[in-house]
C-alpha cells in the first residue's frame, strides 16, 4: 500500500484544511465540497484526511461495520452476539464517476433468491463506508441514477437494495466528501444542498509559496515513506487534537445570543429551507470545541456562516456561490458579543498560519502545511479568491450604437467591413424564460439525462432480452416464461420453479438521455441592435438553462465579419458558456455558410469522441448571408450547400428565427428547410406563448408527434 501524502504536509488552503478537521471532529456537520481548478491539492487533502480520523470499534466478521455496543438490529450479516469488539482505522471509500449501481449499493444473487430464496448480498460501496468517509472526485460528473442513490442514503442513513421483491437494509452514515472543477458543470442543487460545507480553492500566485509546494512534492516522491516519517509528529499532534475535541464537543454550549446570530444571518442572506441553520449551528459547535472552548462566540458563527452559506444561495446555476462578508459582519454587529466562560487558553489552529512562514526546509521539513496535486502536478497553495456576493456587473453596460446596415448582397466591401466592420460593444442578455422542449426524434443509447428518448438501464420497462454481462435488472415474467417449458424434464418435484442461467431475462428500459447541444449563434452586424440582441443573448440563455436542467453538454460557434469561430468547445459547464454568450461582440457581416461549416466540424470531432451522445444543433439566425468568409464564392449558396451536407449527415436542427420589423424576408425558414428542421421564431420558442400553443395544436393535429420541437412537459 502506498505511502500517502501528510495531511499536515499540505501548503496553505487554510479554509480546506479547516473544513475536513470540523467534519473530522464532527460528522453531523454532513460533509465537505471542495470547488477549484485542477492542480489545487484537492483529492491530496481528502486523501490524506483518513489518517487524522480515530479509530473504529467494529463486531469481528461483520463485512457492515457494525459497531459491538449498538450493532445494526437489520444488518444482513446479523444478528451479532455479545462477544468483544475490535478496533480498525476509519475508511475512505472513493466511488468512482463511472461506477454502476449495483458497485455503489451492493447485489443480489437474483438465481440463488428465486431458485432457493436466499438472499445472497454482496457489499457495495455504501457499506465499506459506514462509519467512515465516502469520497467522490469530480462530483459534478457523477450519473444521475447514483446521485439518487447518494441523497436516499444520505438523507436516510441507510441503503435499500430491492430486486423483483428481494430487498436488503444496512445502515449507511458516512461523511459525503466530493471535489469538483466547476469548469466541468455544475451540481444538481439537491446534491449541493446535501454538503454541509463548502470551500473554494485556487492556486497561490506567490512565486514562495509555489516553490515550497514543488519542493515537498518532490520530496515526497523521492522518498514517501521517510518524507511521512518527518511529518510524523505534526500528525500525531493533530489526530490528538481531533481526539480532544471530539470529547469536549459534547459540552459545547451553543447559547440562545449564537442562535439568533445564526437565524438572523441565514434569514438575511436569504437561503432555501432550514438546513443551512442547523449546519451552522453543527459547525460554529464544532468550531468552538477545535478551538478548545466550550461556549460558541460571535466567531464562531462567522466561521460557520462563510463555510455552510455560499453553495446555498445559488439561485439559478449561472450565479456564482459566494458570501458578501460585509453584509455577514453587518449583521453579527447588530448582536452583543457572547460572555465567554472561564476556560483553558485555546491552542493554535493548524488550520490557520498565525506566524510569518519559516524560511523553506531544503529536506522539506515540517513548515506551513500544503500539498501536492494528486495527479503529481504542482499545486498552489494558499489563498482562498474573496468571495463576492452583490450582483454581478452592477453598472449598466453603455448604451451600443446602432449597427449600421448592412450593405446589399454581392455589392463590394471594404477591407474593414469584409474583416469585420467596426464591431458593437457587447449587451447584456434579456430575461430568460421556461423553453418549448427540444428533442433529438429516434432512441438513442447516450449518457443519462433528461432531453430525448434512449435505452437506459432507469425508466419504464419495454421488454426483455438476454443479458450481456451481469444481470442487472430482472424481467421476472419473461424469466418464468423462458424456465416454464423445461421443468417436467428438470424434474420439479415440489412447488417451487427451477431455474437455470440460461432462464434470467434482462429488462430493456426506456428513458431519456442528455445530447450535445450546439449553438450557432448570428453575431454580424445584422444583429447588433440593442434590443435586438438582448432579446436574442435571452433566448440563448434560455436554451442553456433547459440544457443544464437536462443534463446536457453544450458547445457555442459563433460567426461575424469573416469567419466562424469555436468560442466554446462542447462542455458540460452551461456557467462557461453562459459566460461567453455575454460578453458576445457583435458587428460586421454575415459568414452564415461558414458558421455551418464551423459547427459540422466541431459535431465531426464530437462523434468520434463520443460516438453514442446524439446532436442537436441550435441556429439562432436572421437567416441572411453576406460572406462567404475564406471559402469564397456566393454566400448564399455556400449556406445553402453547408446546411444540405449536415442534414445528409442526420444532424438534429432547429433554426431560432431572430428577424423582426414588419417585412420579413423568410431567410431563417429557407434555412430549416435545407437543415430538414424546423424553425421557430424568439416568440415561439417560449413555452407558454400563445402563438407556440396554437402551433402545437396544428402540429399534433396534421403529423405524429415525433416532431423535434414539442410543448415541454
Amino acid at each position: 500500500m502506498s505511502t500517502p501524502y501528510p495531511f499536515t504536509a499540505v501548503v496553505g488552503q487554510t479554509d480546506l484544511r479547516l473544513a475536513l478537521l470540523l467534519n473530522a471532529v464532527s460528522p453531523a456537520v454532513g460533509g465537505v465540497l471542495v470547488r477549484g481548478e485542477k492542480g489545487t491539492a484537492k483529492s491530496t487533502a481528502v486523501r490524506a484526511l483518513s489518517a487524522l480520523l480515530p479509530q473504529v470499534e467494529v463486531v469481528p466478521g461483520c463485512r457492515f461495520s457494525c459497531a459491538p455496543v449498538a450493532p445494526d438490529p437489520d444488518c444482513p450479516d446479523g444478528p451479532h452476539g455479545d462477544g468483544p469488539g475490535g478496533a480498525r482505522p476509519a475508511r475512505m471509500v472513493e466511488l468512482p464517476v463511472g461506477a454502476s449501481e449495483d458497485r455503489l449499493v451492493g447485489a443480489l444473487d437474483i438465481e440463488r433468491a428465486l431458485a432457493e430464496g436466499v438472499k445472497a448480498f454482496e457489499p457495495g460501496l455504501l457499506a465499506d463506508a459506514h462509519r467512515g468517509i465516502l469520497y467522490v472526485d469530480e462530483v459534478n460528473l457523477l450519473h444521475d441514477h447514483l446521485v439518487d442513490v447518494l441523497l436516499d442514503a444520505a438523507a436516510m442513513g441507510a441503503s435499500y437494495v430491492e430486486r423483483e421483491g428481494v430487498s436488503v437494509r444496512h445502515a449507511a452514515r458516512f461523511l459525503l466528501v466530493g471535489t469538483m472543477n466547476p469548469e466541468e458543470g455544475e451540481l444538481r442543487p439537491q446534491l449541493l444542498d446535501r454538503f454541509g460545507l463548502t470551500v473554494e480553492v485556487a492556486a497561490s500566485r506567490e512565486p514562495a509559496q509555489r516553490v515550497e509546494v514543488v519542493r515537498r512534492r518532490l520530496a515526497y516522491e523521492d522518498d514517501p515513506a521517510g518524507f511521512a516519517a518527518r511529518w510524523s509528529g505534526d500528525e500525531s499532534e493533530v489526530r490528538a487534537r481531533v481526539v480532544a475535541a471530539r470529547a469536549l464537543l459534547p459540552q459545547v454550549r451553543l447559547g440562545d445570543n449564537a442562535l439568533l446570530q445564526i437565524a438572523a444571518t441565514c434569514a438575511a442572506f436569504e437561503v432555501d429551507g432550514m438546513r443551512a441553520d442547523i449546519v451552522m449551528a453543527r459547525t460554529a459547535t464544532a468550531l468552538a470545541a477545535w478551538a478548545g472552548r466550550t461556549t460558541v462566540l460571535k466567531e464562531d458563527v462567522r466561521q460557520a456562516a462563510l463555510l455552510a452559506l455560499p453553495h446555498r444561495r445559488r439561485r439559478n446555476p449561472f450565479d456564482a456561490p459566494g458570501l458578501d462578508e460585509d453584509k455577514l459582519d453587518e449583521i453579527l454587529d447588530r448582536f452583543p458579543d457572547e460572555e465567554p466562560q472561564d476556560e483553558p487558553d485555546p491552542e493554535p489552529d493548524p488550520g490557520t498560519d498565525p506566524e510569518p512562514d519559516p524560511e523553506p526546509d531544503p529536506d522539506g521539513g515540517p513548515e506551513n502545511p500544503q500539498g501536492p496535486d494528486d495527479g503529481g502536478g504542482p499545486d498552489g497553495g494558499g489563498g482562498v479568491p474573496p468571495q463576492g456576493g452583490g450582483p454581478q456587473d452592477a453598472q449598466p453596460p453603455a448604451e451600443p450604437a446602432e449597427a449600421p446596415a448592412e450593405a446589399p448582397e454581392g455589392a463590394p466591401q471594404s477591407p474593414a467591413q469584409d474583416a469585420g466592420g467596426p464591431e458593437q460593444a457587447a449587451v447584456r442578455a434579456g430575461e430568460p424564460f421556461r423553453t418549448k422542449m427540444l428533442s433529438v426524434p429516434g432512441l438513442g443509447e447516450g449518457a443519462a439525462g433528461r432531453r430525448s428518448r434512449a435505452r437506459t438501464a432507469h425508466g419504464r420497462t419495454t421488454g426483455a432480452q438476454r443479458p450481456r454481462g451481469q444481470l442487472t435488472k430482472l424481467h421476472l415474467a419473461a424469466t418464468v416464461h423462458a424456465a416454464a417449458p423445461h421443468q417436467k424434464a428438470r424434474g420439479r418435484a415440489g412447488r417451487g420453479l427451477v431455474i437455470r442461467k440460461d432462464d434470467l431475462r434482462q429488462a430493456t428500459r426506456e428513458g431519456r438521455e442528455g445530447n450535445l447541444v450546439l449553438f450557432v449563434v448570428d453575431a454580424s452586424g445584422s444583429m447588433a441592435a440593442r434590443q435586438r440582441m438582448s432579446a436574442v443573448k435571452g433566448a440563448v440563455l434560455s436554451l442553456l438553462l433547459d440544457a443544464y436542467q437536462r443534463r446536457d453538454k453544450v458547445g457555442l460557434v459563433t460567426f461575424r465579419g469573416a469567419a466562424a469561430e469555436l468560442a466554446l468547445p462542447p462542455t458540460s459547464s452551461v456557467d462557461a458558456a453562459a459566460a461567453r454568450l455575454e460578453k458576445l461582440p457583435t458587428g460586421g457581416r454575415t459568414p452564415l455558410g461558414s458558421g455551418l461549416l464551423k459547427a459540422r466540424e466541431v459535431l465531426r470531432i464530437e462523434r468520434l469522441r463520443d460516438p453514442s451522445r446524439r446532436p442537436l444543433l441550435v441556429v439562432v439566425t436572421d437567416g441572411r448571408a453576406t460572406s462567404a468568409g475564406a471559402v469564397g464564392g456566393d454566400p448564399r449558396e455556400l449556406t445553402a450547400r453547408s446546411a444540405r451536407l449536415l442534414a445528409a449527415e442526420g444532424v438534429t436542427s432547429v433554426v431560432v428565427d431572430c428577424e423582426s420589423g414588419p417585412v420579413r424576408l423568410g431567410l431563417a425558414g429557407a434555412l430549416a428547410a435545407d437543415l430538414g428542421g424546423p424553425a421557430v421564431t424568439l416568440d415561439g420558442l417560449r413555452a407558454d406563448s400563445l402563438a407556440g400553443l396554437v402551433k402545437d395544436v396544428r402540429t399534433a393535429v396534421t403529423t405524429p408527434a415525433t416532431h423535434t420541437t414539442r410543448r415541454a412537459a
